[in-house]
């Protein structure tokens, strides 16, 4: 909205000068008005809607059309069309004039910032008329400001904003009246003109020329209470950026993030390579960054040449191990995976992570890596490794602590569970006597369907520990039955060299040392197998036993061998360790993003009705 103290004429002068102070809703203390204030919207051109107030020494005075109320927004679905129908006729009016309102390309010379830059110095009231300050711009204009012979507008492309400066003395008359007439916030226009930074400091292209290049007919959010739905910001992302510069931002720096990580792992030898997306074998068991080191319920799809079942990827571990077996020595993959589960701030059904493996290494040398690639991308972004979470502080700086799962269960709780050994019962019977357990149902009921000590020991981890793990910290040695392609502790049984990283009391990256031994690993899936059989038969039984015989559990997908994954390692992989690291957490903790979605461009979304 712009707004233009407006002097009385002197027909009003007298009008008001005739009335008396009783009962006069103009005059406040016989004190008579000096200008009347007109409101200009800048949703659109010169035809835009105008309001006006009466003013006296700066004193408001209601007058004229009265305020529209909220409800009754531009951005209604009644407004919404009459903008749209009103654009659309601008479009034949400029077609109709033989103008392209979609044009094929523009040449500039500049962007906004380049010439922010080159001219930084350029005095208030300075205007550089060279030949060499003949420049070309092009982008959205954002703001729309008229006054007489002087049109303002502020355009923005990919690298900020400058202000576009038109004089109707420097312009073709009908040019001029074209700006007045077709020229609405969200166009996107090519300007050509010289370089002035006017009285008020205003850096700002003096037009000589310019073109409407797509012609938008959808009126932008309300500049002053912008695209505030959250919903909507997320099933239309595009106008979010355009309404909220700072939304861009963070796309950039997610795209930093990840073009720092690249940089860092290749700077160490690791090769990018590329693995299935789609994949035959119906689920395959992983542990990279899958809650409770089990496996997750897959997207399924039918390919109809092969006339079969096929799946999207819930990771990349199995293929990138088996280029292990073939040769390479270090690899990476960053790319999409896809879960048919939950979603919540921290979790989206398609997500992003690097997977890595390193030959001849274990996962001491892992945790290096971590350590060293979240710096490096806190460093590109921030320029520094202390930053704010949400709130909270979180200090980045090297070396993170380390301790394991055991100890930091035994600190928070004081259960020592290696007193337990194989006792389930023993440790369930402790465990359910601690008050952050006994007084939850939900966590007795976590518990109390545990099938191993390890999984106690789990359990209670997540439910007590894992909150509190503010500052970077590596958890180390996992129990062997969550983690089921991991290599065993090589001092302690029952144990794996399994680490997870926590940032804000969240994970960040899992690890181990990796599983070579074949004839183990085929043990070990095959009682991952079992067990997820056995949860499938309870959760069809359930399933029967309603009166609607609805699904209520996660549980009846299949879960069959990767048979071929088996049969490389019996050819040999050699000592290795793997990590898995979530970038879209990694985003969301050095952008301060609330949730995932924040850090997605275009996050699921149920449809809407």
């Amino acid at each position: 909205m712009v707004v233009v103290l407006q002097p009385l004429n002197l027909k009003q002068l007298l009008y008001f000068a005739s009335l008396k102070a009783n009962n006069n809703p103009f005059l406040i203390w016989n004190t008579r008005p000096l200008f009347i204030v007109r409101c200009f919207s800048t949703s659109s051109s010169s035809s835009s809607s105008s309001s006006s107030a009466i003013v006296d020494g700066g004193t408001l005075i209601q007058a004229g059309r009265n305020r529209r109320s909220s409800s009754s927004s531009t951005n209604s679905t009644s407004d919404r069309e009459t903008v749209r129908a009103s654009r659309i006729k601008k479009v034949q009016e400029l077609r109709s004039n033989g103008l392209d309102p979609y044009a094929y390309k523009w040449d500039r010379t500049h962007t906004a910032n380049q010439l922010q830059e080159i001219y930084r110095n350029l005095g208030n009231g300075e205007e550089s008329k060279s030949e060499s300050d003949f420049v070309s711009i092009a982008g959205r204009i954002v703001a729309h400001r008229d006054f007489g012979k002087l049109t303002f507008m502020t355009l923005r492309d990919d690298s900020g904003t400058i202000q576009l400066y038109y004089e109707k003395e420097r312009l073709p008359s009908d040019q001029f009246e074209q700006l007045k007439t077709l020229v609405d916030i969200g166009d996107i226009l090519g300007a050509r003109g010289s370089i002035k930074r006017t009285e008020k400091g205003e850096l700002s292209v003096c037009v000589n020329s310019f073109s409407i290049l797509t012609k938008s007919l959808l009126p932008l959010p309300d500049k002053y209470r912008g695209l505030t739905d959250v919903d909507k910001r997320y099933r239309q992302r595009y106008v979010d950026m355009i309404a909220n510069p700072e939304v861009a931002e963070t796309f950039r720096k997610r795209a930093k993030i990840i073009s720092e990580i690249r940089k860092t792992v290749e700077s160490s030898g690791f090769v990018e390579v590329e693995t299935p997306v789609l994949q035959v074998v119906k689920t395959f068991c992983s542990s990279q960054g899958a809650a409770g080191g089990a496996e997750a319920r897959p997207f399924i799809t039918y390919h109809n040449s092969l006339g079969q079942d096929l799946y999207l990827r819930i990771a990349t571990e199995l293929h990138l191990k088996r280029m292990l077996v073939g040769g390479f020595e270090k690899v990476y993959e960053i790319g999409r995976i896809f879960r048919n589960e939950g979603i919540s701030t921290r979790h989206n059904p398609e997500f992003t992570t690097i997977e890595m493996y390193e030959a001849y290494s274990d996962y001491e040398s892992m945790m290096n890596m971590t350590e060293e690639i979240i710096t490096q991308c806190a460093l590109a972004v921030n320029g520094k490794l202390t930053l704010d979470y949400q709130g909270v502080e979180i200090c980045l700086e090297r070396p993170w602590r380390r301790e394991t799962m055991h100890n930091l269960v035994k600190e928070a709780i004081g259960i020592e569970f290696n007193k337990f050994g194989d006792d389930l019962n023993a440790a369930k019977k402790v465990v359910l006597e601690t008050p952050d357990i006994v007084n939850d149902n939900q966590n007795k009921n976590l518990i109390e369907a545990c099938t191993s000590v390890g999984h106690v020991l789990n359990e209670v981890f997540e439910i007590v520990v894992e909150p509190k793990l503010m500052q970077p910290t590596f958890v180390l040695d996992y129990p062997i039955e969550i983690s089921p392609l991991a290599k065993p502790h090589r001092r302690h049984s029952g144990l794996t060299e399994r680490f997870e990283l926590f940032i804000c009391g969240r994970e960040m990256a899992n690890a181990f040392s990796e599983l070579t031994d074949p004839l183990d690993q085929r043990e070990r899936l095959e009682e991952q197998v079992r067990q997820h059989n056995n949860k499938k038969a309870a959760a069809v039984s359930e399933i029967s036993s309603t009166e609607d015989g609805t699904e209520r559990a996660d549980d009846s997908y299949d879960v069959t061998l990767d048979e071929d994954f088996l049969t490389a390692l019996e050819y040999g992989m050699p000592p290795a360790s793997g990590m898995g690291l979530g970038i879209d957490r990694l985003v969301m903790l050095l952008t301060n993003s609330a949730s995932i979605r924040d850090v997605i461009a275009f996050p699921v979304l149920k449809t809407l009705q």
